[in-house]
């Protein structure tokens, strides 16, 4: 599963790089970067910015330059597990095959150390942006990139769904309902690597819109077939619990449409997000593989 020769190359990539862009902290308050690198070190698949990484790739572009952006999106994307696995939240134990993060700091240092990658993640971008002042088209395209990726993550993205998803416990929901928590908390981030990726590596307006809709259904894809392996999953292989959907009353594709349906959904999707890159398939030979191998992913 997801183990070949493009996604562990642009993997490595992320991996040799993922703390370069982490300040430096003072010896006062050093506990916040150890619990910000025990998340961020935890083996993940780095979906988002291997995606990001190869977007800009597809355009030409040497991924090196869009490095920045990729951690900054790994930076996002793991102090939100960080929180979501708090006990106010979803109340878990183990993320990625390790314990989670507020079990080993406690729970004000998990929350610091979500707020200190959030945080660093845009000082990464930042930083970037400030390498081309004096390259204004560069400069666009990295400014797009950023604007791409907190819209993503933010109060109409990612959040959005994470607080429709917290109302929505216990509750008789729609099918509508959880359509928009998952392309919210879920898809959005997803959309908004591929995206970003894009824009970084000048892709033209056709372009961004190809990667803009492949990431939407692939987003879409990657929940529908997290919420089937919490339903039939297996935790040794997942690294996080199974059922836990179902104990905490979420609102999920399995409690709306029932697993046969909802993996019929997830072929639909899988199969829209291969439609979208119908004009580029010989150079997208890549996004073709990652969205078959996450339809039938086993963790």
């Amino acid at each position: 599963m997801l183990d070949y020769p493009e996604y562990r190359r642009l993997k490595y990539l992320v991996e040799k790089h993922l703390l370069d862009f982490l300040p430096e902290i003072d010896q006062n308050s050093i506990s916040l970067y150890d619990s910000m690198r025990y998340s961020l070190k935890a083996e993940g698949k780095r979906i988002r910015p291997i995606l990001l990484l190869a977007a800009c790739e597809l355009t030409g572009c040497d991924p090196m330059q869009a490095l920045p952006y990729a951690c900054a999106i790994e930076y996002i994307h793991t102090y939100s597990l960080i929180h979501d696995d708090l006990p106010a939240m979803d109340n878990d134990d183990l993320r990625r095959g390790k314990p989670t993060n507020h079990k080993v700091f406690g729970e004000a240092t998990a929350i610091l150390a979500g707020d200190g990658l959030l945080s660093t993640a845009f000082e990464a971008m930042n930083k970037d942006l400030l390498l081309y002042l004096d390259q204004p088209v560069a400069l666009k395209q990295r400014i797009r990139a950023t604007s791409e990726i907190a819209k993503g993550c933010g109060c109409r993205g990612m959040i959005a769904g994470q607080i429709a998803d917290i109302e929505a416990e216990s509750q008789v929901v729609s099918a509508e309902l959880v359509g928009y928590i998952h392309a919210n908390k879920t898809a959005a981030l997803i959309e908004a690597a591929v995206v970003a990726g894009g824009y970084i590596g000048g892709a033209n307006a056709e372009l961004i819109e190809v990667l803009r809709s492949y990431g939407e259904n692939l987003g879409l894809a990657f929940q529908v077939a997290d919420d089937l392996l919490d339903v039939r999953g297996n935790e040794a292989l997942t690294g996080k619990k199974v059922g836990k959907d179902e104990s905490h009353n979420k609102a999920t594709f399995p409690v709306v449409y029932g697993v046969e349906r909802s993996a019929r959904r997830l072929e639909e999707l899988t199969e829209n997000a291969l439609a979208a890159l119908s004009k580029y398939r010989d150079k997208a030979e890549f996004f073709v593989e990652i969205a078959r191998e996450l339809s039938i992913r086993q963790n």
